[in-house]
């Protein structure tokens, strides 16, 4: 069973600064010693070897007359004159039949020495080879092993310098953490309301103020960029939603609304019409030479038709009234509210003459095509949605058998003409 622990009983903010601030303080300089002092052992490895190359290239040009006449002292005497004034624990020079020659070894006289061949045999390059040339041919080879006393010296001096850092830093903690506990909470303090506020109320507009710390107000200028950019994907979230919205009701190539966004505003209409009493009337609208056009002259083409027969037909409507794609050469209009029926044949006939004008397509070409308009009028025709759709549909098949052999423009004013005389 867990238990929650009181307030009372919760640290303070200056112990925990205290506790904090000494502890990051130690650890930081801790860990920038270590890394400093790695860094510096692996650069002075890399000038040990390259120092030590050096010294066996010396080596190699002082030994090389001693190979060529197998002078053994003159060899000793020229490996010791360089190796002793050099970091070399070990030096050797063989002839070119691998026998030893010559050899300088320094005296490991203490704990230290050994202390330091180890270093040098764990860091440096052990050993190091090369053969003696003269005049292109192989007279003998040396061997040299080096010495890690500059390794131990960087060392020694490494450690100390992070103890001594690291005491200095303990100190300078305790001071700084009570210095500057009362410039830290305040900003904390603000910090967090802005913080509750983003969660708990979604308050994405507020902002953390400036503090004179450096890292407490790059903390806070980083908070406020995270809550500009929180607040540009909300509004980008509440914008995409809006184009799915959109693209989930609205047909993608006309840009009208599709038959389910229809189908729900005809619901909608027709019960606030039942509602209050009133009339609303519904337009099917049908291509009469849409599938010839696109046997003729393409898809695109037929494209490019419907979207000028849906901006003609919307230019046509009322600022309430609705035009929607149902599919394919289908088209639907919504005409609410609607105080007399001739007002729906009247719009019904400015719909069919706006179809006189031939389309004219993308490559100049002029296609004659028409409409065939079914008028079905509420509560006259039907009582429901379908029933309403279904009626105007019903008068679109009518029109279009009417007009078969006619163009567009008659056959549409003998539907509006055929509705009337039929009302």
């Amino acid at each position: 069973m867990r238990f929650l622990r009181s307030n009372s009983e919760r640290p303070t903010l200056r112990s925990a600064l205290g506790r904090g601030h000494l502890s990051v303080a130690l650890l930081a300089v801790g860990l920038a010693g270590v890394s400093l002092t790695l860094l510096g052992v692996l650069a002075l490895r890399v000038y040990a070897n390259h120092n030590l190359h050096l010294i066996a290239r010396s080596i190699n040009y002082t030994v090389e007359a001693s190979l060529v006449f197998n002078d053994s002292s003159a060899a000793n005497e020229a490996l010791g004159l360089i190796a002793s004034t050099e970091e070399v624990a070990d030096a050797k020079v063989f002839d070119e039949d691998g026998n030893l020659l010559a050899r300088w070894q320094r005296g490991e006289n203490g704990m230290l020495d050994q202390i330091e061949l180890k270093l040098a045999r764990s860091l440096l390059e052990e050993p190091i080879s090369m053969p003696v040339m003269h005049q292109g041919q192989l007279v003998g080879s040396i061997e040299v092993v080096g010495q890690g006393g500059s390794l131990m010296r960087f060392l020694l001096s490494g450690l100390a310098g992070i103890l001594l850092c690291t005491v200095l830093s303990a100190v300078s903690a305790l001071y700084l953490s009570r210095q500057l506990f009362g410039d830290i909470v305040r900003p904390l303090r603000n910090l967090a309301n802005v913080a509750h506020a983003a969660r708990r109320e979604r308050s994405f507009d507020r902002r953390v103020p400036p503090t004179q710390i450096a890292e407490l107000n790059e903390l806070g200028n980083d908070f406020n960029a995270l809550l500009d950019e929180l607040e540009a994907w909300q509004s980008h979230l509440q914008s995409e939603n809006e184009s799915l919205a959109h693209q989930a009701s609205h047909d993608s190539l006309t840009g009208l609304p599709n038959r389910a966004f229809f189908e729900g505003r005809l619901s909608r209409t027709l019960r606030n019409a039942a509602k209050y009493d009133e009339r609303m009337a519904v337009l099917f609208l049908d291509s009469d030479r849409f599938k010839d056009i696109n046997d003729e002259y393409g898809h695109a083409a037929g494209d490019e038709v419907l979207i000028s027969v849906a901006n003609r037909v919307r230019a046509q409507l009322r600022e309430n009234d609705l035009v929607a794609r149902l599919g394919g050469d289908e088209f639907a209009v919504l005409l609410s509210p609607l105080h007399k029926v001739e007002d729906a044949r009247k719009i019904a006939e400015k719909i069919a003459a706006s179809m006189r004008l031939p389309v004219r397509l993308q490559d100049g070409q002029l296609l004659k095509t028409s409409l065939s308009v079914g008028l079905a009028v509420y509560p006259d025709d039907a009582q429901t949605p379908a029933d309403l759709l279904n009626a105007a549909d019903v008068a679109m098949y009518e029109a279009k058998r009417l007009s078969r052999e006619e163009h567009n423009t008659a056959g549409a004013e003998r539907t509006a003409n055929s509705v009337k005389n039929r009302s």
